[in-house]
């Protein structure tokens, strides 16, 4: 009978406990903000985040603080707000809903706040309140959740959040602001590359500690743990970013941006991008260890993340990626298209050291240079100086009742504009739509002005109408316009791919230029010499034609 008893009274304790437990009524656990289950914390990662709506703040600022969950809810939970590196709580809570409550812990009022059942919670959102006075440094918002009696994590913190008197307001969905931010110079280094971690640059091999043009990716992890230490930087007006990808295009890549924010200050931010466009904000996460720097528009970031890269896989899994370093201009936080891509060539293990090389030009974009170049570097400079200067060749002779010069000059700026069509289609059917930067807006200008020029000539009125003039100055002047428009558009299209410290490609691109141009003042400095040396012999012709026929008339005029 007592040994009944004895389970029956066991029994309602530990139901008393549960109880207890499950209201969120955790004052015991203030100090250390573990849960008094008898059983020891996790030590595997949390799958749980907690995130804040901004990175600074000042004396009663006001931050919204997130609890998340991955991918498993939970069903307890307990949020502090604490000095970096401190053990006492600050401030003061606000609950948005029935799931939360506040607690007093250490005697300060709303200073945590916690559950209120064990119902399942995928996400929790309270509002912190900063004190209004006191001496008040950076904090970190530390949170514990529950997943079950047995299985709970202590310690998931936020990023930290720095005490600025100046503190920026907060962040909207799609700014850079909403995230971890560091003072702290970041020193990026080619050091410990193919031997301790995994490197990727361009151009290949540059080391970020000593050119500065150096766009620099690296991954460090450690045997047995989850952790990846990620580096990037690289020159830019706006923002870096690096991303792990299932293929070698945009689209279902896990991405971290480091770029300016509002007030021009380095910001993290963790996203996702689904296609091209601008991609969705993920919260921060469990990412540790932040520091980010600016130095003469070389950005740089460097942290720990112990977040899974997520790609989205239709199936299967693997620890392998392509890697991608994009560059681009930023607007009032808000990051713009990118200007520059570098994506690696293979798939890449990064806990595998080793040094990455870049993609090669996809066939289709070599493809579509290619095209320009044979268009307006070719085809279509000799149709134009043949019509400029070549019409006296072959002279009176004529095929279907043309000229040769007309027919030669017809047939190469044929080929020109159907070169240039096939081009414009090839380069967007592998760009998959509008990509944006000056490159894409000159090949659309230089697309439309070649497609209606031979429309223009089809349709000209003959060669003695009085109005014929316009159509010469209108089709010549709307020639010379798309030729240069089509060599911009090629300069910029190289820039692309010009990874090398010397740029050689634009130099001999350069090079091509300034020879035809040269070429072309040649010609039409042989053309006016021509010309005027014909009037010259015209006016001699004649002047000697009247001589021989003077004195006749002077003897029947004296007659």
């Amino acid at each position: 009978m007592d040994r009944y008893i004895f389970i029956i009274v066991l029994l309602a304790c530990v139901l008393r406990a549960v109880r207890c437990y499950s209201s969120g009524k955790v004052t015991g656990a203030c100090d250390n903000m573990t849960p008094q289950h008898k059983k020891g914390a996790q030590q595997s990662p949390a799958p749980f985040s907690v995130t804040t709506d901004r990175f600074s703040f000042k004396e009663g600022d006001e931050i919204i603080v997130k609890l998340l969950a991955a991918s498993t809810p939970f069903t307890g939970f307990m949020l502090q707000a604490r000095e970096v590196g401190g053990s006492s709580p600050l401030g003061s809570f606000t609950v948005t809903s029935g799931e939360a409550q506040p607690l007093t812990c250490n005697g300060l009022p709303n200073s945590a706040i916690s559950h209120t059942s064990s119902s399942p919670k995928s996400s929790i959102q309270g509002i912190w309140r900063a004190p209004t006075s006191g001496n008040l440094n950076s904090i970190q918002f530390s949170a514990s959740f529950v997943k079950d009696y047995s299985t709970f994590w202590v310690g998931v913190r936020s990023s930290p959040v720095t005490y600025n008197i100046a503190a920026a307001p907060p962040a909207s969905s799609t700014s850079i602001t909403s995230t971890a931010s560091s003072s702290s110079e970041v020193s990026n280094s080619s050091t410990g590359c193919d031997s301790t971690k995994v490197c990727f640059s361009q151009p290949l091999n540059c080391d970020p500690g000593v050119s500065p043009d150096c766009y620099f990716l690296s991954a460090m992890t450690s045997l047995g743990d989850t952790a990846i230490q990620l580096e990037m930087t690289g020159p830019s007006d706006g923002y870096i970013a690096i991303g792990f990808s299932d293929d070698q295009r945009m689209g279902n890549d896990d991405i971290y941006i480091c770029g300016r924010d509002s007030g021009g200050l380095i910001q993290l931010q963790h996203a996702f991008s689904t296609g091209r466009k601008t991609p969705e904000i993920l919260p921060l996460g469990n990412v540790s260890d932040v520091k980010s720097s600016v130095n003469n528009s070389i950005i740089s970031c460097s942290f720990t993340t112990r977040n899974p890269i997520s790609t989205q896989r239709s199936g299967g899994s693997s620890s392998l990626y392509y890697l991608m370093i994009v560059h681009g201009p930023s607007n009032n936080g808000k990051i713009g298209p990118h200007t520059g891509t570098f994506i690696s060539d293979t798939k890449v293990d990064i806990s595998s050291p080793q040094i990455v090389t870049s993609e090669k030009e996809p066939p289709i974009i070599k493809a579509h240079g290619s095209l320009m170049l044979i268009a307006w570097m070719t085809t279509g400079s000799l149709g134009m100086i043949i019509a400029r200067y070549l019409k006296g060749v072959a002279k009176g002779k004529h095929y279907f009742g043309k000229d040769v010069w007309f027919l030669v000059h017809v047939f190469l700026m044929t080929l020109t504009v159907a070169a240039t069509i096939i081009a414009f289609i090839l380069a967007f059917s592998e760009v998959g739509g509008w990509s944006g930067g000056v490159h894409p807006v000159l090949g659309c200008i230089v697309m439309i002005l070649a497609f209606f020029q031979p429309i223009g000539a089809m349709f000209r009125c003959g060669p003695h109408h009085h109005l014929r003039f316009l159509f010469n100055w209108s089709h010549a002047l709307n020639a010379v316009a798309i030729k240069g428009l089509a060599v911009a558009a090629i300069f910029t299209g190289l820039s692309y791919f010009s990874t090398s410290e010397d740029s050689w490609l634009l130099k001999v691109m350069g090079g091509f230029v300034g020879w035809e141009a040269t070429m072309y003042i040649l010609l039409e400095f042989h053309m006016r010499w021509k010309r005027n040396g014909e009037i010259k012999y015209i006016m001699i012709s004649i002047k000697c034609r009247l001589m021989i026929y003077s004195p006749p008339i002077i003897l029947l005029n004296a007659g």
